[in-house]
């Protein structure tokens, strides 16, 4: 499959890990880890789909997850022959707290910069700008993959399990993307994005298209509702963020 994209976008396990945390409103040092364990996995097979190399060190987490899962199963006795080793869950968490308070730092030096973005010289007085709409909500990133993975199960299981192979160059699908967004007028349901033949192949070139496109600025997200419908935008349409999601 001719299909090209960089999955950086998403920053590694450690940001999913930090993206369910929230999500489950659990504390990072109070983890429920089976839970966590089993959610990560479901977003491993997602990542999985879209690149195995990629998903190389999502498995080695994902790992670590189950190896601190299977501890907790075990009888009391058994942690106290155990007491000796290395704990995983510390490890990961002490990562995790760590990461976060990058991330954090980054957030707050690119909020600065947006701020000292808006300080301008002294000068005329500029024409009124054109009010723009609400501004949208930001979209995480593995919202929209968690998305994707429900339309996956719910086409997949209506289509023969027949291998297709889809050699539509990923520029097509981008192009093709924009049109029905602005055919749409400006806004479309991210689910409408994908047409049929519903083949795994190309719901996967469709999905690569849209992280292109997200990248790239060629589309920004809103989702209206928390758990709601994602919608994909046109880029600099009204009340669209000006920064990507997710990052």
């Amino acid at each position: 499959m001719s299909h090209t994209v960089v999955l950086d976008t998403f920053h590694g396990p450690l940001d999913l890990l930090l993206y369910l945390v929230k999500r489950n409103e659990v504390d990072v040092l109070d983890i429920p880890i089976a839970t966590i364990a089993d959610q990560f996995l479901a977003y491993v097979l997602v990542v999985k789909e879209l690149d195995i190399e990629f998903a190389g060190e999502f498995l080695v987490t994902a790992a670590t997850l189950m190896e601190i899962k299977s501890r907790s199963l075990l009888p009391a006795d058994a942690h106290e022959v155990e007491d000796d080793q290395p704990d995983p869950r510390r490890e990961l968490v002490r990562q995790l707290l760590e990461y976060r308070k990058f991330k954090d730092a980054a957030a707050a030096l690119e909020a600065r910069a947006e701020e000292a973005g808006t300080h301008v010289p002294r000068q005329e007085p500029p024409e009124p700008a054109t009010e723009r709409g609400p501004k949208v909500r930001a979209v995480e990133l593995w919202d929209l993959v968690s998305a994707f993975a429900r339309l996956m199960r719910e086409t997949q299981s209506h289509q023969p399990a027949t291998i297709l192979v889809d050699d539509t160059p990923q520029h097509v699908y981008e192009a093709q993307l924009r049109e029905r967004v602005a055919a749409n007028g400006g806004r479309l349901p991210f689910r409408d994005a994908f047409q049929p033949p519903y083949h795994k192949a190309r719901l996967i070139g469709i999905f690569l298209a849209v992280l292109e496109l997200i990248r790239h600025r060629g589309l920004g997200l809103d989702q209206p509702d928390p758990e709601g419908e994602i919608y994909l935008v046109e880029a600099g349409a009204p009340g669209e963020p000006d920064d990507a999601p997710g990052e």
